[in-house]
């Protein structure tokens, strides 16, 4: 079977920013008041604290790269592929100008695996999305077996 690149299909990365994360508001300052990430999982509690932690060695990545921690990553999405094409969600134009910033950035191989190194997957804490919208998911899908040909 073959995979999405394989079959030329694009990729859109949902919150490239991991819902404003890196965009470090809610890191340095506070979460706004009324503010829906709030209950997100990884703006909570223990998994905030933690993900703070590998907030602050962007801080210092994207300082040696001379850009902002949004703009390193945004760049590190952009260099996945010719085929990725991610979309953050701004409502200031002091932002925009920021994320399009993200173009000048370069990274070599070496700079991608250092990034990937410092924010593990595996290390983010949380869920990426509220358990509620996780079971409206592909995972818990009743899709019945395909017949025939």
């Amino acid at each position: 079977m073959k995979n999405d690149r394989e079959l030329g299909i694009g990729i859109v990365p949902y919150s490239p920013l991991g819902r404003g994360f890196f965009g470090g508001k809610a890191v340095v300052e506070s979460l706004p008041a009324n503010s829906s990430l709030e209950s997100h999982p990884r703006f909570q509690g223990e998994n905030f604290e933690r993900n703070k932690l590998l907030y602050a060695q962007m801080e210092k990545l994207a300082e040696k790269h001379g850009c902002t921690i949004p703009q390193l990553a945004l760049a590190w999405v952009l260099h996945q592929g010719d085929d990725v094409a991610p979309i953050p969600g701004t409502t200031k134009t002091k932002n925009l100008d920021d994320n399009i910033g993200s173009f000048k950035v370069k990274l070599s191989n070496e700079d991608l695996k250092e990034i990937s190194d410092l924010v593990p997957i595996n290390e983010v804490a949380g869920d990426r999305i509220h358990d509620v919208f996780l079971r409206c998911t592909w995972k818990f899908a009743n899709t019945p077996l395909k017949i025939g040909g």
